[in-house]
């Protein structure tokens, strides 16, 4: 993408409005603008990003044999009273009527809906086990929505939802999502560390969520420092076996990590003093396992081996996918703008044109676009006849990981530089080599 074609409406002054660094920057770097309170447009920086996430949170889903599918954002207060969650779960559910003056809701959760189109279809144990998940836009009409898209009124979630016929059987799916949990942060260049958590409306005993440290965290938190030094890396799992998942899941949880709600003094007093951490922490996921409750509710059985009804056991796992973008900012930033990890980026390179005009470095930025273009790798060419400083100001506040930077003097000895976004290291490199190194960055035939 040339930039003298992109609609990047980047802010030289922090809006009053913005409290904290992720908000500060999204603005800034015209990722977004608010549209209301907690409703934000995504703007064409800000929704390549966003659809980078749900890309990633898509693949590791469906590597683990979840199915996708999508179900809409408003749902009948009929099924809400079937579970006996209409009236009890508060202010934040956003009630309404059509013209008809039936009773519906801007849904923001999916048990009740997901429930339904499953009994109305699967009848007998041997379609189980199921999971089925979406991404789709909620609406919890918080009373005061701040911080941007971290705590904001529209949000885009992934949330599944596990159908099996046992216990035994749904809590082999709540520890498959916690693999492709730890499998989807990682892949974002994040460290989300699951912790034992309150269930809250959702219901049930069984629940983790996945926190990132960071100083703006809504939540506080208590952890073992050595669950830090935990990683799950790119090791091969199969998901059909109960002993492996169940072995990840006793690997990143044995260690105490809980938040605020569910915290133990007692227990935290156990481990090592020069262990002990406290902090606050970025919720940017949830695993539940609730049994039978919606499916007692709301009639939910299949058959089993013998020919009785038996209610299926139930679970849930959700994503905070838009609110996952502020996190991976409150967690890599600096004083210039944003890093993003090479897995999220909303471009690969930058490239910088330093004397806009000149035949030579035209010439050079023209074919380095185009080569990183034939690649499969998408660059972001600054061609603005702007000055050089202005444009490195750009590149930094938004963030790509690395910068190709293209000027007269350096094509007179054959180089070009450069730059980690993340480190500010710079090497000058003929074009190719240059080529060759981002080619290797993104796993790209060079």
């Amino acid at each position: 993408m040339r930039l003298t074609r992109y609609f990047l409406p980047v802010l030289k002054e922090t809006p009053s409005e913005a409290q904290i660094v992720s908000h500060r920057l999204m603005l800034r770097a015209g990722m977004i603008k608010q549209a209301s309170a907690g409703i934000y447009s995504w703007l064409p920086l800000g929704f390549k990003v966003l659809k980078n996430i749900e890309n990633i949170v898509h693949e590791e889903q469906q590597k683990a044999g979840h199915i996708p599918l999508l179900m809409p954002t408003i749902q009948s207060a009929d099924l809400w009273r079937e579970s006996g969650r209409y009236e009890a779960y508060g202010e934040e559910m956003l009630r309404i009527t059509d013209r008809h003056d039936r009773e519906m809701l801007f849904g923001p959760t999916n048990e009740e809906l997901i429930t339904d189109i499953f009994r109305a279809n699967v009848s007998s144990y041997k379609d189980l086990p199921l999971t089925l998940y979406h991404i789709q836009w909620k609406f919890r009409d918080e009373v005061r929505p701040r911080f941007g898209v971290m705590r904001g009124r529209e949000f885009l979630m992934k949330d599944g939802y596990n159908f099996d016929l046992t216990r035994e059987d749904a809590l082999h799916s709540y520890n498959r999502h916690l693999v492709t949990y730890l499998r989807t942060y990682e892949r974002m260049g994040l460290q989300a560390i699951p912790m034992r958590a309150d269930s809250g409306p959702i219901g049930g005993d069984d629940t983790h969520e996945f926190l990132v440290l960071a100083d703006t965290g809504e939540s506080e938190v208590f952890y073992d420092s050595e669950i830090t030094d935990l990683k799950f890396g790119d090791r091969a799992i199969d998901y059909d076996s109960h002993a492996e998942c169940q072995g990840v899941l006793e690997e990143f949880t044995s260690r105490y990590a809980r938040t605020d709600e569910t915290h133990d003094e007692a227990l935290f007093a156990e481990i090592p003093e020069e262990r002990r951490r406290s902090a606050r922490g970025i919720e940017v996921g949830q695993i539940f396992y609730f049994g039978t409750k919606y499916s007692d509710a709301m009639g939910a059985t299949v058959s089993d081996s013998e020919g009785n009804r038996v209610p299926v056991h139930m679970g849930s796992h959700g994503i905070g996918v838009s609110r996952l973008v502020g996190a991976i900012i409150e967690a890599s930033h600096d004083d210039k703008g944003i890093i993003w990890p090479e897995g999220v980026t909303p471009f690969h390179v930058g490239i910088v044109n330093l004397k806009q005009g000149d035949g030579e470095a035209d010439a050079a930025c023209e074919s380095l676009y185009g080569q990183l273009n034939a690649m499969g790798l998408e660059p972001l060419y600054d061609d603005r006849n702007e000055r050089a400083g202005g444009k490195f100001a750009t590149m930094d506040l938004i963030g790509l990981p690395w910068r190709i930077t293209v000027g007269p003097r350096g094509l007179k000895n054959g180089v070009v530089e450069l730059t980690s976004r993340r480190t500010g290291v710079s090497e000058e490199l003929t074009p190719d080599a240059a080529l060759a190194k981002i080619a290797a960055i993104y796993g790209k035939a060079g």
